[in-house]
């Protein structure tokens, strides 16, 4: 083929099976089967190759927030790479990365005002864990090496953050590289492991989790968690006042709480940050996702002088953080992330948001009606719509029956594109989605579960 003549859906199809290993997927599969090819986006919609849009029910893995190819961002992009494209933080300061934290500082939950950049969701979150173990070094505590975690929770997939995971279908196999954890019972009201249910329960797994730390007492450096909602663990939703239990309980043992904000931040639950909503202040924060507005890969670990400060100490004693990414605080993407920042503001997003979360819970009511929806769980602009064999009984469908990806093979046909997690149909759209075109994303799901299970 010459490399000036057009390049064929077809052959970029067959170039793509036969080359790109793509994330989360069985290969087989995807080799068997005529995949979409994504070309250009506009506001929350995809267009393929042959232009057929796809409304994006997932936000493009949970990263967009103003919708594609926003004319102020790209006007962000385009500026700055005509001033620089990257610079090191190693030995240099960079000035889009400094305005960034000062303008993050002004949002984050107070006192969380130290920024320590990264490239994405997991590369955030083993910078956490590192600076968390790394602190109790230095304040002459080694022994608390330990980390206790949350059954169903998903922290990224480089090995430190799988070890701090949860979900045994994604790291059985690496187990033998992981570091062991204290695992907590996961708030999954709808399938309780202690046997509770919601009508009756007192937050038996707060209780367990007290009696996880005083049985480590003094062996355990922090807790790991995403506040509110366990996202790629089914969209699972913790009860109110969880996140404030946890938070005192750790106050009480002496144990860093590391919030992982990474899918929750920059407005998905109807604030800027779901440990917002309970007034929680965790010791570590990770924010990634959409924090660029789905441009470009950027995150960070941020934390408050009480952490910061026990870094600090003359060269000798190296008490130096010994982590770094060659891509950090890249002034492209903090650009993007800067002007996207002063859209929040200038869209009032957060506020048009709240009418968008009132109207899809009413909206998901519906979906318990239907005979082999079992739970939706609803955190702002996300939701899990959990689809189950017997209702009755809550007896979930085979794995490999392949029912959440029988489901939106069939929204794919009806113009929505969306990614189940197993059994449980998302809800994560852009957050600029207008209302008509959040309603048409529910009635093709609702209609494609219609198909695929009744």
């Amino acid at each position: 083929m010459s490399e000036t003549s057009p390049i064929t859906t077809e052959q970029l199809r067959q170039w793509d099976k036969r080359h790109v290993w793509h994330p989360f997927t069985q290969m087989q599969e995807w080799e068997r089967d005529e995949q979409i090819i994504i070309v250009k986006g506009e506001g929350c919609w995809l267009i393929d190759t042959d232009g057929k849009r796809y409304l994006d029910g997932v936000a493009s893995m949970w990263t967009n927030v103003h919708g594609h190819c926003r004319r102020e961002l790209n006007d962000a992009l385009k500026e700055q790479v005509d001033r620089l494209e990257h610079s090191t933080l190693l030995g240099l300061a960079s000035e889009q990365s400094i305005i960034l934290a000062a303008r993050l500082a002004e949002i984050t939950p107070p006192g969380l005002d130290r920024f320590f950049y990264s490239d994405n969701g997991s590369t955030a979150m083993e910078v956490a864990v590192k600076m968390a173990y790394q602190y109790q070094v230095h304040k002459g505590r080694p022994e608390r090496s330990r980390f206790i975690t949350f059954r169903n929770a998903y922290h990224g997939d480089t090995l430190g953050a799988v070890s701090v995971g949860g979900i045994g279908i994604y790291h059985t196999t690496f187990k033998p590289l992981m570091f062991e954890t204290l695992q907590a019972p996961s708030p999954y009201c709808y399938r309780c492991e202690l046997g509770c249910s919601r009508d009756s329960c007192n937050m038996e797994c707060v209780k367990a989790l007290e009696e996880l730390m005083e049985h480590n007492l003094g062996q355990v450096a922090g807790l790991v968690i995403e506040p509110l909602v366990q996202g790629a663990g089914g969209m699972i939703v913790q009860p109110a006042g969880f996140l404030k239990s946890i938070r005192d309980l750790c106050d009480r043992y002496g144990i860093l709480m590391i919030a992982d904000e990474v899918a929750t931040g920059f407005g998905r639950t109807g604030e800027m940050f779901a440990c917002n909503h309970e007034f929680v202040v965790p010791d570590i924060m990770a924010i990634s996702k959409g924090i660029a507005a789905g441009y470009l890969p950027l995150a960070a670990t941020v934390t408050g002088d009480n952490v910061y400060s026990a870094f600090l100490g003359p060269y000798s004693e190296l008490k130096t953080f010994f982590h770094g990414h060659t891509f950090t605080g890249n002034p492209l993407a903090c650009a993007v992330a800067l002007r996207s920042l002063q859209l929040f503001k200038q869209d009032n997003l957060l506020a048009e948001l709240q009418p968008k979360i009132a109207w899809l819970k009413t909206r998901l009511d519906y979906f318990m009606s239907m005979s082999h929806v079992g739970d939706v769980r609803q955190c702002g602009l996300a939701a899990g719509i959990e689809l189950v064999e017997d209702k009755e009984t809550g007896t979930p469908y085979p794995w490999e029956d392949r029912v959440g990806i029988r489901v939106c093979l069939e929204a794919r046909k009806r113009g929505v594109f969306s990614r189940p997690l197993g059994n449980t149909i998302v809800i994560f759209p852009p957050l600029a989605i207008s209302n008509s075109e959040l309603e048409m994303l529910l009635n093709v799901l609702q209609e494609s579960i219609r198909v695929v299970t009744e």
